[in-house]
């Protein structure tokens, strides 16, 4: 009789850990923003038809990477959770913490459990209040650990360098078109340090915006919207350094001036400034 191979529980944990990171590490990246009304959902997704972003109840969206039938499981769950908590007492007993414990107890059961694969997914569960202060945003590993996360985070893909520019450049304040341009650039610097182009037809973008008159603040931003705001701040951006490279330029010719009456055979200088398996993976 041959002795059953022996594996102990941390390194058998050790392993179930590593085969849900490198799945998640595959999909696409998220990246959420707060910004001045509200909370931004930003990800890199060509799909038209599967969402990574999506609403859950009233002031809750829901974002994530990974296994798609797997986070769209946990979605229908969270929306079934939202619709019985909201209707059997009161739609503001409906929050994003207590939907986060919920998928905080099922993805840490399945993920103790030997008898099923750990689920390749990250979530993120955020709900807008009333004010900036009010906004909670909560990142669930695979592993059903629970982190409450302020101001930005990015999930997916390489979501260390990403959450790294995030961290440097993310302000309060931020109008929407901003909190976006700074979203964008950050999910197109890829893991070599070069950078892609994202179009609009390659993002799915929405918000939880506190400002909305309506009792449901999730929306979408689609089409010429989306190419609006991304359009905006690019074109403002050209137009900062349009201003500084035309006052460099006055500034250079009066020195020029200056050094030819001042100076006989005097010489004006230049300076040349350059600024140089079970479903698709989202």
């Amino acid at each position: 009789m041959s002795t059953p191979f022996y594996v102990s529980p941390q390194q058998a944990m050790a392993d179930r850990a590593e085969y849900a990171r490198k799945g998640i590490a595959r999909g696409r990246s998220v990246v959420v923003l707060q910004y001045t009304d509200g909370v931004v959902f930003v990800a890199e997704n060509p799909s038209r038809a599967l969402h990574k972003v999506s609403e859950i109840y009233d002031r809750i969206a829901f974002a994530a990477v990974g296994k798609y039938n797997e986070f769209e499981n946990l979605r229908i769950g969270g929306v079934r959770y939202a619709d019985l908590r909201g209707y059997t007492y009161d739609r503001e007993d409906v929050t994003a913490r207590g939907l986060a414990n919920v998928y905080a107890q099922t993805l840490g059961t399945i993920f103790s459990s030997a008898a099923e694969k750990p689920y390749e997914v990250e979530l993120i569960v955020a709900e807008v209040g009333s004010a900036p202060e009010d906004d909670q945003i909560y990142r669930l590993p695979h592993d059903g650990s629970i982190v409450d996360e302020h101001g930005s985070v990015a999930v997916g893909g390489n979501a260390d360098q990403i959450s790294s520019y995030l961290d440097q450049r993310h302000r309060d304040g931020m109008t929407l078109a901003e909190a976006l341009k700074l979203a964008v650039d950050s999910l197109s610097r890829d893991t070599n340090g070069g950078e892609r182009t994202l179009t609009a037809e390659q993002l799915e973008v929405a918000t939880l915006d506190r400002t909305r008159p309506q009792q449901r603040k999730f929306k979408r931003i689609l089409g010429r919207q989306l190419s609006r705001l991304l359009d905006e701040h690019t074109a403002g951006d050209a137009g900062a350094a349009g201003d500084v490279a035309g006052a460099e330029s006055e500034a250079g010719a009066g020195e020029s001036g200056a050094s030819g009456k001042g100076a006989k055979g005097g010489k004006a200088g230049g300076k040349d400034d350059s600024e140089g398996e079970s479903g698709p993976l989202l």
